[in-house]
């Protein structure tokens, strides 16, 4: 079965800044911010509408793979979250300015999607000092230390502590960009506090990672009490990040048709809101109006992030 997949959404696979002349011809880069996918065919690229032939189209994996469209339906391309591939197209150079790209492209379990964003070529830029980075996979041993090195040289001040750690590079991934080492944060542990709830059932440690001073003590003493009152109950009533703006109108009336507009395309209101975010779902909308004022209240779900910045973009 086939998931689609709204439009606002797919223009996120398009790295923006990404589409430029190069030796090899005219080439854009995608990145999968979406979710895990197997992509199984290309059935069409083009720019400003005309189309780029097909046997001139190559996929660079980044590994030192290269694929042709024709290659795909005995290869399929592994295409995991925060994997980069090269799309390169053997043409003549664009000009400068901004361009329609558009790829048309099967890919499991999504089906058949169109992807149609626009990309700009920029003027030569002087070539910048930039941070080592291996798009492939970009942490590796080798590459971290690579990144250590350059930083060491250019700040002129040599690591000491930040190369020690004892876990995979790798777990970060998703986490943080640039992986070069770790920092580390005294720890200290309060408790236990006893918990009634209804999945956490028991006495719990809390590691605290600070350098305020007290801070663990403090927070230690109120579990004291707590616990002497027999522990703490805890349920979820509700989950919820929220996002209340107010529309200001001329008068009530326009004030009380907006809210009514806004009740009546809320399926649009949320594939507009949610395109921004793989994680955020918007679940309701609350209305309350005061005059010429309409507040709205956007109630989502944002999964295990406390979600303050995707539901403010």
């Amino acid at each position: 079965m086939a998931f689609p997949i709204p439009s606002m959404l797919l223009k996120q696979l398009y790295t923006f800044g990404s589409l430029k002349n190069s030796a090899r011809g005219v080439e854009f880069q995608l990145k999968n911010r979406l979710s895990d996918a197997t992509v199984t065919g290309v059935q069409a690229v083009a720019f400003d509408g005309v189309d780029v032939p097909l046997d001139a189209v190559s996929i660079d994996l980044g590994d030192g793979q290269v694929l042709k469209p024709g290659d795909l339906a005995g290869s399929p391309i592994d295409f995991p979250l925060r994997r980069t591939l090269d799309v390169v197209c053997a043409v003549d150079p664009l000009s400068e300015g901004k361009h329609a790209i558009e790829v048309r492209f099967s890919a499991k379990p999504f089906g058949t999607l169109k992807l149609k964003v626009d990309g700009a070529i920029a003027k030569d830029r002087p070539v910048t000092v930039k941070i080592p980075r291996n798009n492939a996979d970009d942490y590796t041993p080798e590459i971290i230390a690579e990144r250590q090195r350059f930083v060491e040289e250019f700040t002129g001040q040599p690591f000491e502590h930040i190369k020690q750690y004892s876990f995979d590079a790798h777990a970060t991934q998703g986490n943080i960009e640039h992986f070069t080492g770790v920092a580390q944060v005294p720890i200290g542990f309060a408790g236990p506090l006893t918990i009634h709830g209804e999945h956490a059932q028991g006495d719990f440690i809390v590691p605290m990672a600070t350098t305020e001073g007290t801070l663990v003590a403090s927070y230690n003493r109120g579990m004291k009490v707590l616990n002497l009152s027999g522990g703490v109950k805890v349920t979820i009533a509700d989950d919820a990040m929220q996002r209340a703006p107010v529309f200001v109108f001329d008068d009530a009336r326009a004030a009380r048709d907006f809210v009514a507009w806004a009740e009546a395309n809320m399926e649009t209101i949320a594939e507009r809101a949610e395109a921004t975010s793989s994680v955020a779902k918007l679940q309701y909308i609350d209305s309350y109006l005061a005059g010429k004022f309409a507040y709205l209240r956007f109630n989502y779900t944002t999964g295990d992030a406390a979600g303050q910045d995707m539901v403010g973009g």
